[in-house]
């Protein structure tokens, strides 16, 4: 076995060092990093490694399982395909930013212990900012700021959480946790819900991944999401309030995505649908359930990456991502479309297609619970996801009616990261035993059989259908430039609120209390005024202080002063040198 080294340092180090790498050599290197990272992870046996002493705890860098490994192998084929995809790009911020990100995230499924788990979950946030300011618009700098005061928020939150935690258990080791009913457990708990874009929690996700550089957000819709599922799966498996939770969150982003005007956005909301699926098997908690939740992780980086990747193909070719502004690029761009097309069949849960051999083992746990209720709303999210990525977005990006643009066909670098995502994804749909190999329980299931493949069947075909004649009698929602409003107008405007009224509420206290005190300053100057010739008899006392030479003859020298302009009427610089005066002598009197 060859020497290894912690996975996130790999990419970590190498981010930091891209930018001494100049010319041709650059992409090179580049796309060596994922490969020389993923030689590493498989050349890591199972166990603990690179135990740090620190204090009095043991820092855990490398708690490698199975759960742990299949994340890093994903974690590691996505960097490599969004590097790929990026090898255009000339902007040093965005390669540092990239590295940083993937490998935060190998930190965070490879950490053993609470303390590096959170370091880890931090950098995530603050690599992940730069590849939101980077595009440099006003839009994404206001996004990148409001994400940056959420997941601060966020992990204030989760670090008072894992504090209280420690106190309690006197471990840091990172293993079950469970809602025990301590406020400890549940401040983790929302710790980890808000990356994971919880309902009403979710706003960070569609306000920052649209505005994001085009091939930034590929790696934004792989990592930040998922490293929240892997923490509930390692952290809550089996809590129930998280199968209602992925419940709702696979139903209503729909309603937002179908009446999105942005293609991004409506990829955004089609991503919080997804991850709903994996919350609720991780709450059903079975090994059927489990199993389904991660192998729908691995599937979703991938298809959720293609989707975006042609819909970032489209904007980098036109300049524009509303559905309104696109249409007929089939034309000039047709192994985009293809591509693009796979991933809607993939996300859609087609039979051959790689989330038809995740999605319905999540179904199937939730059916063997006997979740009646949940089970039709994941029904419900199943065909919705096909009305809005299955068919909204080739539909109005490629189809639908006709733009008159006539774009080039994407750069070959792209097109190549899109190819083979897309020969992934048709491979883990018709061949899942290889990555149901790899999943952190022994699979004891079958995909296709006549009752789950007849049964997509229909679904997708009534979807298709109702689609179809929604559309034809013009009641299907029609593409608009409009803004929506999330969950997100409530803090928003709520908070602006609350500052105007502390704005107004502190300005008026400071107003009443400057004319309070000015007027009484006033006042009493006045009446110092009045009695000037009292207070500079008491320039008398100088020598009593004429031993001390130079303090003695600067208050003579202002006293004389003060009377010289009390002379001559000047009454302002009268009041102010008398005021000085006294000043000077009651502080040399308690000196």
């Amino acid at each position: 076995m060859i020497d290894t080294v912690p996975p996130a340092f790999i990419f970590i180090v190498a981010g930091l060092l891209s930018p001494l790498i100049k010319g041709k050599w650059k992409s090179a290197y580049l796309l060596a990093v994922p490969v020389v990272g993923f030689i590493n992870l498989i050349s890591i046996p199972e166990g603990t490694h690179w135990v740090v002493r620190f204090l009095e705890w043991d820092l855990v860098f490398g708690r490698m399982d199975r759960l742990s490994l299949i994340f890093g192998y994903i974690f590691h084929i996505i960097s490599f395909i969004a590097i790929l995809y990026a090898l255009h790009v000339k902007d040093s911020v965005q390669h540092v930013a990239g590295l940083v990100y993937a490998g935060s995230a190998l930190g965070v499924v490879c950490a053993g212990d609470l303390f590096t788990f959170f370091i880890f979950w931090e950098m995530l946030t603050v690599a992940s900012i730069f590849l939101i300011w980077a595009r440099k618009t006003k839009a994404a700098q206001s996004a990148g700021f409001r994400y940056l005061m959420v997941h601060a928020a966020g992990g204030l939150c989760l670090l008072a959480g894992i504090v209280m935690y420690v106190n309690q258990t006197g471990s840091i080791e990172f293993g079950f946790i469970g809602l025990d009913g301590t406020a400890a457990t549940y401040l983790i708990f929302l710790g980890f819900g808000l990356n994971c874009a919880w309902p009403v929690l979710h706003p960070w996700l569609t306000d920052a991944y649209p505005e994001a550089t085009i091939t930034g957000t590929i790696f934004l819709s792989a990592f930040t999401t998922k490293c929240a599922v892997y923490a509930l799966a390692r952290g809550f498996p089996g809590t129930e309030a998280l199968i209602w939770i992925g419940a709702i969150m696979t139903g209503f982003p729909i309603f937002f995505a179908v009446i999105e005007n942005d293609l991004r956005r409506v990829l955004a909301y089609s991503l919080i649908n997804q991850v709903g699926f994996m919350v609720v098997g991780i709450g059903i908690g079975t090994h059927l359930g489990m199993n389904g939740a991660i192998a729908h992780a691995f599937n979703d980086i991938l298809f959720k990456a293609l989707l975006f990747m042609s819909m970032g193909a489209v904007m980098y070719r036109t300049g524009k991502i509303n559905g309104t502004a696109l249409g007929g690029l089939y034309r000039t761009m047709p192994l985009t479309c293809i591509f693009c097309m796979v991933g809607a069949a993939s996300i859609s849960a087609f039979p051959l297609f790689s989330g038809f051999v995740s999605k319905s083992m999540v179904m199937d746990a939730a059916g063997a619970g006997n979740m009646k209720l949940v089970w039709f709303v994941l029904l419900f999210a199943s065909a919705g996801v096909f009305h809005h990525a299955g068919i909204k977005i080739p539909f109005f990006a490629f189809f639908g009616h006709d733009s008159g643009m006539r774009p080039k066909e994407a750069p070959l670098n792209m097109l190549l990261a899109m190819g083979i995502t897309a020969f992934l994804c048709i491979f883990i749909g018709s061949f899942p035993g290889p990555l149901y190999s790899l999943l952190p329980y022994p699979v004891d299931y079958a995909p296709y059989t006549m009752p789950h493949v007849v049964a997509q069947t229909q679904i997708l075909f009534f979807s298709a259908l109702a689609f179809t004649l929604l559309l034809l009698a013009g009641i299907y929602p029609a593409e608009m430039r409009c803004v929506n409003i999330d969950a997100d107008w409530i803090y928003r405007k709520g908070a602006r609120l609350f500052y105007f009224i502390i704005d107004k509420l502190f300005n008026g206290v400071n107003r009443l209390s400057d004319q309070i005190f000015v007027k009484g300053l006033a006042g009493f100057a006045g009446r110092l005024s009045r009695r000037a010739p009292e207070i500079l008899a008491l320039g008398t006392l100088v020598p009593l202080w004429s031993a001390t030479g130079t303090t003695g003859e600067k208050l003579q020298d202002r006293i004389a002063k003060a009377r010289a302009a009390l002379d001559t009427g000047s009454s302002p610089v009268g009041i102010g040198a008398a005021l000085a005066t006294v000043f000077l002598i009651v502080v040399f009197l308690l000196l």
